[in-house]
């Protein structure tokens, strides 16, 4: 059992065992072994990195000297994927010890070129190229080609719209959807703010919503267009469907002022699903079933079949019953009423 009171005759010991194996013969050969385990390593990669190799490095991009009353609605992009080709020490030398400073354009020297400004790929080239080796091939830069969009403050109110559907669950139906803010501010151009007439968010597809949903959703990018916030507070209501029932008088419409049209029933039921919020307002005189004497003439047999004229925007799976009458045509003395 380990005793502390002779740590001191352990360690003694210790250090005499690894003493006497460090002076052996064994320990010897295993050490000179290593040397030249390490000294053939170090050929084999002086050798390795002599030869020719092709690897890809990320260089940042700047542009400079915008000025304040400038907005870029479509701006570069942070860095470039550059190609190269050189010795292994070269390349060796930019993994480890080099680090690429930023390819920079003045935003003054594309003033004259218009709002839509490109820059081209030799361009780009020779900037990047003067950072390498003269040794070292660049064989590409993705993207070859820049461009970036501006305005000088040219801006538009426009509102925002959903990109997508949104669908309730069962004995549901979404009674209103809303943004906060409604309407964003639009940055690009003169020519691109003359079509722009709403902002739209990202596709978004809701399924089965059965209460109120509130979700950040980001605007749908558009290339020379900066919107502002990128992005929207969107709510979602839902109502809880119940049916409904009232009594609705049929209506003649357009008939001769000697003639009266007479229905058995005088009105008929109207059964509807509304949702909750609008059920308790909601009466017969939201409804009008009319019947025009065109329709009577035009009808076969001794039925009416009915028809709703007007339904409120809110209310679905509207029907009427009966969905046909009994009627005749009264006719009447002196001036009657049309309706």
């Amino acid at each position: 059992m380990f005793d502390v009171k002779n740590i001191e005759q352990y360690y003694r010991l210790g250090i005499q065992k690894i003493r006497k194996f460090l002076l052996s013969n064994k320990c010897k050969e295993c050490l000179v072994f290593l040397f030249f385990v390490l000294v053939s390593f170090a050929f084999w990669m002086l050798q390795t990195l002599d030869d020719v190799y092709q690897t890809e490095f990320k260089v940042p991009l700047r542009l400079k000297n915008v000025p304040k009353e400038a907005v870029l609605t479509s701006e570069l992009p942070n860095e470039v994927r550059v190609r190269v080709e050189d010795r292994g020490t070269v390349l060796l030398n930019y993994m480890l010890g080099r680090t690429f400073f930023p390819v920079s354009f003045d935003f003054n020297d594309y003033r004259d070129k218009g709002t839509h400004v490109h820059i081209s790929s030799a361009e780009l080239l020779k900037k990047v190229a003067a950072q390498l080796n003269v040794s070292t091939h660049l064989i590409s830069v993705r993207p070859d080609t820049l461009d970036f969009i501006y305005t000088m403050g040219k801006a538009k109110k426009v509102p925002v719209r959903l990109n997508g559907e949104v669908r309730a669950g069962l004995q549901y139906y979404v009674s209103h959807i809303g943004f906060v803010p409604d309407s964003v501010i639009a940055y690009a151009p003169q020519e691109v703010l003359d079509t722009l007439t709403a902002a739209y968010t990202e596709r978004v597809d809701l399924e089965n919503v059965a209460d109120t949903l509130h979700k950040r959703v980001s605007l749908q990018k558009l290339k020379g267009v900066k919107f502002v916030p990128a992005y929207n507070d969107l709510s979602v209501y839902v109502d809880m469907y119940s049916e409904k029932t009232v009594e609705v008088p049929i209506v003649g419409i357009n008939f001769p002022a000697n003639k009266v049209l007479r229905t058995f029933p005088s009105k008929v039921q109207v059964t509807f699903q509304v949702g909750l919020m609008h059920f308790k307002e909601i009466s017969s005189e939201d409804f009008f079933i009319g019947v025009t004497y065109e329709d009577i003439l035009k009808a076969n047999g001794d039925k009416l079949l009915l028809t709703l004229k007007s339904v409120p925007d809110y209310v679905s799976h509207a029907r009427i019953i009966p969905a046909s009458v009994d009627y005749l045509i009264e006719q009447t003395e002196g001036e009657g009423n049309g309706w």
